[in-house]
């Protein structure tokens, strides 16, 4: 069956209403589809600093190679990009080249820190010696410095490569976990309240699957092989992906069903949650916390405890 906009081949079927596009008309897709997110949730204003989380991955180039059409057609924000390095050999090497090719070769200022400037040692050295899961050592340690230097970098809004995939994993491991207030967060605009040490996390992928965001990143060139993260499938979060996933599977449209069932839920939980949101600074760092100290501080002095 043909493009449904052409006669051309299609390279997608989009499950979620069963149209066939072909490369074409499925990239004029995807990108009004994330400009479209952007516009209704007002993730990018006039006078906005964005900085662009950039691993290098498909998700990730997608996001800034889009954003930055946007920028160079309407000219109202500035635009830089800022990256992560964990320390995960064969993974985060490759990929932060692929993300320092591609803002050299777009005139993008790329920012890279790197946990072991920040905190000592790479995430593989200390996984070597620690007893600690990767995501619950690596996430809030990649929170933290995103955070920390966004602020420090003047941004006025982090925008981040999370799409449709990663948002409905989230919502299931709260609600599996009894965390509305977590989920209350959540959404194309993170958080509850404004507070100035919180820099705003946008997710204009929002609204677009895994499967059609690797689409797009390959069509375009800006990978040719999809990388993942080691320590991926060694997680909660990779047992509620493939749980996911496996209904999916069987009932198309499940993914989009969760995120459009969380969003008229949303602005419930926020005002629910809105007065129960205390922000602490942590005593050690200085940063925001929940508790008195952030659990990245936590984290870094049993490592040195240990001896790691």
């Amino acid at each position: 069956m043909p493009c449904k906009n052409c006669l051309e081949k299609p390279v997608i079927n989009l499950t979620n209403n069963n149209i066939k596009l072909c490369r074409q008309h499925f990239a004029r897709y995807f990108e009004r589809k994330v400009l479209k997110t952007i516009k209704d949730y007002k993730l990018i204003e006039r006078n906005d600093k964005v900085g662009v989380a950039v691993s290098g991955g498909k998700d990730s180039l997608s996001l800034l190679s889009i954003i930055k059409q946007l920028k160079d057609k309407i000219r109202i924000f500035e635009l830089e990009a800022i990256a992560i390095d964990e320390g995960i050999k064969g993974y985060r090497d490759k990929t932060l080249e692929r993300a320092k090719k591609f803002c050299k070769d777009n005139n993008i200022k790329l920012h890279i820190f790197s946990y072991k400037e920040e905190f000592g040692n790479t995430l593989d050295n200390f996984l070597k010696k620690s007893d600690m899961k990767a995501c619950s050592m690596c996430g809030p340690f990649r929170r933290y410095l995103l955070n920390k230097k966004a602020k420090e970098l003047g941004f006025t809004k982090l925008a981040t490569g999370h799409n449709l995939d990663d948002e409905s994993q989230t919502i299931i491991m709260n609600y599996f976990r009894r965390n509305l207030e977590t989920s209350a967060r959540l959404g194309p605009i993170t958080g509850i309240t404004k507070d100035k040490r919180f820099i705003k996390r946008i997710k204009p992928l929002y609204l677009m699957t895994e499967k059609e965001t690797a689409t797009y990143a390959f069509l375009k060139g800006l990978t040719t092989e999809f990388l993942e993260c080691p320590h991926s499938s060694d997680s909660y979060r990779g047992d509620i992906r493939d749980m996911i996933n496996n209904i999916e599977a069987k009932y198309p449209g499940t993914k989009h069903s969760i995120i459009t069932s969380f969003l008229e839920l949303l602005p419930i939980l926020k005002e629910n949650f809105k007065g129960f949101v205390t922000i602490n600074s942590c005593k050690i760092c200085g940063e925001p916390s929940s508790q008195e100290i952030c659990q990245t501080c936590k984290i870094v002095e049993i490592l040195k405890k240990n001896g790691k």
